[in-house]
């Protein structure tokens, strides 16, 4: 038997205007055998709606999903247990997110806060940007700590008529970086041990690009972003004294004639941080970089079928040996092997068959 993986999914099982369909079942966990590649449903929650994102906590005993529901001025992020001898998922608690669209969290390193930001449509409702929640001992959620709002505009009048945070990301133990699409900007804050939120810093990205996701490099001194609207994956030298960012390198996502039907989203870097890779909806494909350690430069490897369509979500094991590609609309988990020299990708054939997979999270 080779090493044991708990893989959590959130599809989404609520119609939304702007998804094709939603055929999931909440939230699940799965037990994968890296060696056999044999996956084991171990237990379902089909009572959250729309866990589109989800985070697990360093002990994999305790997992915080949003539920972005269209329509809704707030969303939701609820704290579940999960049993690892009894192979259950429990409900702890449910917090209100202050925002609409609620689109990513991050458990803090210290495992003593939980980081969300809210997508947000319309200016409604409280129309918090970035969220800070306490954890309790029980793995519970308190009621938010801090809170911050941000505005502003982007060139591409249709996705960037006002902020669009899109994603939080601890760079340091006390500085974190939001990813803000609507407005071609990374903005830092210092979080402080009460859990405020101070600002720091702001770098702009290319006008245009829309910031989604980022990827920290293991030795902390880079950041890579993929842009989801020009089709870009950029790196940044990191100051971690107090966050700006230092432009390293811009690359294309997708070869140049698929840019326009394209939008990027995920992006995820190999344990050993030689390799970045991309998710391209659009274009179906996962493109493969390799990073250099020491200017952060970006060389191609290449691009590779996604397994499906609609690539939303990646995942690497903690090995590092394979990664799983959230297929959103095949209805399909694909999972590849992962060359650890080369970076290149092959995939195995074997797959989650789940409904609409919209997020994947993978621990020992």
């Amino acid at each position: 038997m080779g090493m044991q993986f708990l893989v959590f999914v959130g599809t989404l099982n609520r119609e939304a205007p702007y998804f094709q369909g939603a055929r999931g079942e909440g939230l699940s966990a799965y037990r994968f055998d890296e060696e056999t590649l044999a996956i084991e449903k171990l237990a379902n929650a089909p009572e959250i709606e729309n866990p589109t994102f989800l985070s697990v906590a360093a002990g994999g005993n305790h997992i915080y999903a949003n539920s972005e529901v269209f329509g809704w001025k707030e969303g939701l992020v609820t704290a579940f247990r999960f049993d690892r001898d009894a192979g259950t998922l429990t409900y702890i608690n449910t917090q209100p997110t202050l925002g609409s669209i609620t689109a990513q969290n991050t458990v803090t390193r210290d495992d003593r806060r939980l980081l969300l930001v809210n997508y947000a449509m319309g200016s409604s409702g409280p129309d918090q940007a970035v969220v800070v929640y306490g954890l309790r001992d029980d793995g519970g959620l308190t009621p938010p700590l801090a809170s911050a709002a941000r505005t502003g505009t982007g060139p591409n009048n249709e996705r960037q008529e006002r902020s669009h945070a899109h994603s939080v990301t601890q760079i340091a133990e006390d500085i974190v970086i939001v990813a803000d699409l609507g407005t071609d900007s990374l903005a830092s804050y210092r979080l402080t041990r009460e859990g405020a939120l101070e600002p720091l810093t702001e770098t702009k990205t290319a006008p245009g690009s829309g910031p989604r996701h980022v990827a920290l490099h293991p030795n902390g001194r880079f950041l890579f972003v993929m842009n989801e609207l020009d089709s870009t994956v950029a790196s940044y030298a990191i100051n971690a004294a107090d966050g700006p960012l230092t432009l390293c390198d811009v690359q294309p996502a997708v070869p140049a004639e698929a840019r326009s039907q394209n939008h990027c989203a995920d992006i995820q870097i190999s344990p050993d941080g030689r390799f970045v890779y991309g998710s391209n909806r659009g274009h179906d494909s996962i493109v493969a970089f390799e990073a250099d350690p020491e200017d952060g430069k970006l060389s191609l490897v290449n691009f590779f079928p996604c397994g499906g369509i609609t690539p939303r979500n990646l995942a690497l094991t903690p090995s590092g040996w394979h990664l799983f590609c959230a297929n959103q609309n095949s209805d399909r988990i694909s999972i590849f092997e992962r060359n650890i020299a080369t970076g290149a990708l092959s995939d195995t054939g074997h797959a989650i068959e789940v409904g609409t997979p919209m997020c994947v999270r993978i621990i020992r």
